[in-house]
């Protein structure tokens, strides 16, 4: 096989570093990282592999039953939690899985019971609470209700009640999120009143973590932090991060143009004067989006070089300028990562597309391969 063109390139160094770093913000909490998402565009196999191998993560979240399955056929066996409730066909597949179901009202507890019995076993769920997202979860005035129903049922043990925060990563919030953790904290209790205390109580996501963890939650859910990113890098700078992952392609062509030539499908860029234009082996088909069309910026040979016309499916135009670029085909072209002295991070690109970072990596395609360039194995 061939050296591939466009790969995306992971540090599993930075990325025990970062889930170091979370370790000590958590106050002893146990550590759940959120690997959903493909591990939010970085490969959620050998990310995986690599916090088992760790030993600083005690379990992994997803989204889908299939994202469990993948990481079990892997031969992953931390354990694993779906953040949101399973669907009644989706049921016997978790429950074999070995997964942590979510439960949210009386009709999932149920229809999880059910699949219990059906596969023999007892089924730890975990019980999700809206305190203010307004998403999925029961409302705090049924949890002691819902977890004593979870109790009555031979077939499932409740091991888990948690909620999730909308705005922890705003410092200004007027109040919102203390106030929401002070009420998650009294059905809590409430709960561990009627019943004893559930062993993980669990609100922290990134911005908690690093921000307003409070030491009565015993497990907390880093996302975004652990891949290198605060949640808001204006509000919440976290420069001890270390990005996990670096995009590179190549240059596959050079070719000099004329002041007045247009560029790209819709000719929607004019050249203002004679110019280098380069093409790049990525685009949107990569996940390269094509909100970066006229306005994205790479790195070659330690310089900047703006995108021109519209991103394409697998091809992406730059402008060089009017002078010869001192490269040729085959030269590295960083999305992100380090080019010289300049680096180029997943901020900066959510800057320029107007979205988040999180978006930006998620967006990484399934056709550019992730190359280890640290610990761990591929």
């Amino acid at each position: 096989m061939p050296e591939p063109i466009t790969v995306a390139t992971l540090d599993l160094d930075a990325l025990s570093h970062n889930v170091a770093i979370a370790r000590a913000r958590a106050a002893g909490a146990d550590i759940l990282v959120a690997v959903k998402a493909n591990a939010y565009g970085h490969g959620a196999p050998v990310i995986a592999r690599t916090l088992e191998s760790s030993g600083l993560v005690d379990a992994l979240g997803v989204a889908l039953v299939a994202e469990a399955h993948e990481l079990r056929s892997h031969g992953i066996t931390l354990p694993i939690l779906k953040f949101s409730h399973c669907l009644p066909g989706e049921l016997d597949e978790a429950v074999a899985v070995g997964m942590w179901l979510t439960v949210v009202d009386d009709q999932t507890i149920t229809e999880a019971e059910a699949a219990a019995e059906r596969a023999g076993v007892e089924q730890v769920v975990h019980l999700k609470l809206d305190s203010g997202m307004g998403r999925i979860g029961s409302p705090l005035t049924d949890a002691t209700r819902l977890a004593l129903a979870i109790d009555a049922s031979p077939h499932l043990r409740l091991e888990g009640v948690f909620t999730h925060l909308p705005i922890a990563d705003q410092p200004d919030d007027g109040g919102f999120t203390e106030d929401e953790l002070d009420a998650f904290g009294a059905a809590v209790e409430a709960i561990a009143s009627a019943r004893g205390p559930v062993r993980h109580v669990h609100a922290s996501n990134s911005a908690a973590t690093l921000r307003r963890h409070r030491d009565w939650m015993t497990m907390v859910r880093p996302g975004i932090m652990v891949y290198g990113y605060s949640p808001d890098p204006i509000a919440m700078p976290e420069p001890d991060l270390r990005p996990v992952l670096g995009w590179t392609t190549r240059l596959t062509f050079l070719k000099h143009v004329r002041a007045g030539t247009t560029i790209g499908y819709g000719r929607t860029w004019t050249a203002p004067e004679d110019s280098w234009i380069g093409t790049i082996a990525v685009g949107y088909g990569d996940g390269f989006s094509r909100l970066n069309s006229n306005r994205g910026v790479v790195l070659v040979a330690g310089r900047m070089v703006p995108v021109v016309g519209r991103v394409c499916m697998d091809q992406t135009m730059i402008n060089f300028g009017p002078d010869r670029p001192d490269v040729g085909v085959g030269e590295p072209v960083v999305i992100i990562g380090r080019s010289g002295d300049l680096v180029r991070t997943a901020d900066e690109v959510a800057d320029l597309m107007g979205t988040i970072s999180y978006e930006v990596l998620c967006l990484v395609g399934e056709r550019v391969p992730r190359v280890v360039t640290a610990s761990g194995q591929e």
